[in-house]
């Protein structure tokens, strides 16, 4: 399913992603090292081992990537004309190796758009949950979107 116009959304819909993801070793590694975050939690098993949590926890900018990522088919494929901002980040748990990752999300705001004509702001509240049931991420997301006129 492609992304909808502006006018299609309704405050209240929600989706539940179809699009999992379980998260890998070289997820964490690749994005960790990729933008240059060397915390011992996500690259150093023996450290990590003796942490808290007694293994090694996924990058949260990782997660919060992959959430947002599994939501863009159903939410703003083709239709997005810009991402605007992101509010109320959490990690209520947190996400180990080998965790799998479903999304899901509501509109919770929108409002036609005062400069661009047809167009409109739709406020989404994302939320990334593991095999476990547990919210791993939440968010919400303020995105451009354009009209079916447009």
């Amino acid at each position: 399913m492609a992304g909808k116009f502006f006018d299609e959304w309704e405050i209240g819909e929600t989706i539940a992603h179809d699009i999992r993801r379980t998260v890998t070793e070289t997820d964490n590694l690749l994005f960790s090292t990729m933008t240059h975050n060397p915390q011992p939690l996500h690259l150093d098993a023996h450290a990590a081992a003796e942490s808290e949590f007694g293994q090694i926890l996924v990058n949260g900018t990782f997660t919060f990537a992959l959430m947002v990522g599994l939501s863009v088919a159903d939410t703003t494929l083709g239709t997005l004309v810009a991402n605007l901002g992101y509010d109320k980040l959490a990690h209520p748990n947190p996400t180990f190796l080998g965790d799998s990752m479903r999304a899901e999300t509501e509109v919770v705001d929108k409002r036609a758009s005062k400069s661009r004509p047809g167009s409109g702001i739709v406020t989404f509240r994302h939320r990334l949950l593991n095999q476990r049931d547990e919210v791993a991420c939440e968010c919400l997301r303020m995105a451009l979107i354009k009209g079916s006129g447009s």
